[in-house]
């Protein structure tokens, strides 16, 4: 009789699990089945954002469900960065962040996050070369008459960028060591607002990611001198590359990516891949990234992860070469 009772037991918690885990599993097979948001580390107006409210668009037409851009600026992209690793892992928070993210760790001597340990890799959204921009009206000429410029006044001409140890001010310091000149750095919280002073012309230039620069640069607000690497920009034909200009060691590009808070179910991030890359995937989206001089990342979940880890090694040995510190 006790072993009778014993089964009966055994068999009804077995179904209450059964039923608990297809439930479970209907829950995350239906993601999103509410509004989701992006935390983004930095001011509206900047390059993450430049991606991720177009990308913002596309879901909410495709899935009918808000993808909700949540600006957290601060400390170079850090702070939404902790804020996002804290989030509930439950597929409704992610994170959109940077090559930033791949520096930081060599900048800041304590970050209360991991990028490698308290997020799990999604996918490599966009890669965009990095831009010589100058406001015209106190940077007139050509790459030849404004480094002929920055060489006859050292330290009198100063850029912008998104905050110390961003790829904004790691790109002015390497520019900085291949050039042998000295530019002033000044840090902002954000790349929108080091853009909206390079307009105003309260800063000379910014090495900025052509995803923010590309409208400014359309519309004759700054003047884009050069793209970073060894070939033009579909995007911006007229612009020389650093390799035509001498600087064929110069290759610095600004990547965007999406990560979900570590414990994330994995078939939830499977769901949130699969309609990330089915957004991309659209006309639209795609011209819209064109138009910014950018590629689709197109990586796995794991090869974002590699490359993400190779990006950390990579910077901590610029930061190391160049000497860069937080100002």
């Amino acid at each position: 009789m006790a072993s009778e009772i014993n089964r009966r037991v055994v068999l009804r918690v077995a179904g209450a699990s059964i039923a608990s885990y297809a439930l479970g599993s209907q829950a995350q097979g239906a993601w999103p089945a509410k509004p989701v948001t992006v935390v983004v580390p930095f001011p509206a107006g900047g390059g993450t954002d430049a991606f991720a409210r177009p990308l913002s668009a596309q879901f909410a037409k495709l899935t009918g469900k808000q993808l909700i851009i949540d600006n957290r600026g601060g400390a170079g992209g850090t702070v939404g960065a902790s804020i996002a690793a804290r989030a509930a892992p439950d597929g409704y928070t992610l994170f959109m962040g940077a090559v930033h993210h791949a520096i930081a760790p060599s900048m800041y001597p304590k970050l209360d996050y991991d990028i490698g340990h308290d997020f799990v890799p999604l996918t490599l959204l966009a890669n965009v070369p990095q831009v010589l921009v100058v406001n015209p009206k106190l940077v007139p000429g050509d790459f030849k008459a404004f480094l002929e410029q920055v060489r006859k006044s050292p330290g009198r001409m100063n850029y912008g960028s998104a905050g110390s140890g961003t790829s904004h001010h790691l790109a002015g310091e390497l520019f900085k060591q291949q050039t042998r000149t000295f530019i002033t750095h000044i840090p902002y919280r954000g790349a929108g607002p080091a853009l909206q002073d390079l307009i105003s012309g309260n800063v000379d230039m910014m090495f900025d990611g052509l995803g923010s620069s590309a409208a400014h640069i359309k519309g004759g607000r700054i003047k884009a001198l050069m793209v970073s690497g060894l070939k033009r920009n579909p995007a911006f034909p007229d612009v020389p590359c650093a390799g035509e200009l001498g600087l064929s060691d110069y290759t610095v590009t600004t990547w965007y990516g999406l990560w979900a808070p570590k414990g994330t179910p994995p078939e939830v991030q499977v769901r949130i891949v699969e309609e990330v890359r089915r957004a991309v995937a659209t006309d639209e989206l795609r011209a819209i990234w064109a138009s910014n001089g950018a590629e689709f990342g197109n990586l796995t979940p794991a090869q974002f992860g590699a490359f993400v880890g190779a990006e950390v090694k990579r910077w901590a040995a610029v930061v190391k070469a160049s000497g860069a510190k937080l100002d």
